[in-house]
């Protein structure tokens, strides 16, 4: 795998796993590495957070092999700054089963890797991260298929009462909203070319994410107010939000509280790690 792997439904190419590829949609990991200090991969004892084992299985392989399993998706490019790191894991050719492979250099930031992809791979283009440990088929095909039609960009959210019944024990970061409180699904769904106003958009708040007055500015004083004072509700912000990208956002709403487990902590990973030795054991009774 490189990144000059031929494109699905290209004259000859190959999935992983040497069959015919499916022609289909394309979907990203973000794989990047926080630094020879991530304290995580420390914790962990591996170089790189991706290759951090789950159940004996890396996260990067469990990411790939679920949405290799999506019947929509038909290409999947992993963006890392490290190639060689893809290449030892030895069971990912298999994970991906009728998808071809593709590795695609990481660049400075988030958005940054996804705006390099985008710009590769075109629309649409599914996105998710390498630390999404827990993610399954189920929660892919019902977020794809709940995608407006005529949303440019979509992100999924799951609200905290979803959450908090999934795994009454987890500790995740909210947004609060009028109407509800949401945490983020690691999930995003750039529809047509306009979403790359989303990237844009999205570029500019990362790089002003420690200078809350720039980042005020950018979004309105009063928008930055009424969500302050816990008047803002998430129609609102995002509708506001889409102005200011210029594209069409929309939001959709996870019914899967776990959709919102990623690995950000050494606490995070010790309770993917209980709740997927919890599933393997009902499985197995």
């Amino acid at each position: 795998m490189s990144d000059s792997q031929i494109a699905p439904g290209a004259p000859g190419a190959t999935s992983a796993s040497g069959t015919s590829p499916r022609s289909g949609l394309s979907a990203l990991v973000l794989a990047g590495s926080r630094g020879p200090g991530d304290p995580l991969a420390l914790y962990a004892g591996v170089s790189h957070k991706a290759l951090i084992e789950v159940d004996g299985i890396p996260m990067l392989q469990r990411v790939v092999a679920a949405l290799a399993q999506v019947e929509a998706i038909a290409h999947i490019a992993i963006s890392i700054e490290q190639p060689s790191l893809v290449a030892s894991l030895a069971g990912l050719g298999a994970a991906a089963a009728h998808c071809t492979l593709e590795v695609l250099p990481a660049a400075g930031s988030p958005s940054l890797s996804v705006a390099a992809a985008l710009d590769r791979l075109g629309t649409p283009l599914l996105v998710t991260t390498a630390d999404h440990a827990l993610l399954q088929p189920e929660w892919l095909r019902y977020f794809l298929a709940q995608v407006p039609a005529d949303a440019d960009a979509a992100v999924a959210l799951a609200n905290k009462a979803a959450i908090l019944q999934a795994v009454p024990d987890t500790q995740r970061t909210y947004l609060r909203f009028a109407d509800d409180a949401y945490s983020g699904c690691n999930l995003f769904y750039l529809a047509t070319p306009n979403a790359v106003g989303a990237v844009k958009f999205w570029r500019q708040i990362e790089a002003e994410r420690k200078q809350p007055l720039k980042m005020i500015r950018r979004l309105g004083p009063l928008f930055a107010l009424r969500f302050v004072l816990g008047r803002l509700t998430l129609a609102a912000a995002i509708a506001r939000l889409g102005v200011l990208a210029g594209a069409r956002a929309a939001v959709v709403k996870m019914p899967f509280g776990r959709a919102a487990i990623d690995v950000d902590k050494p606490a995070d990973l010790e309770l993917v790690r209980r709740l997927v030795q919890q599933d393997r054991d009902r499985t197995t009774r």
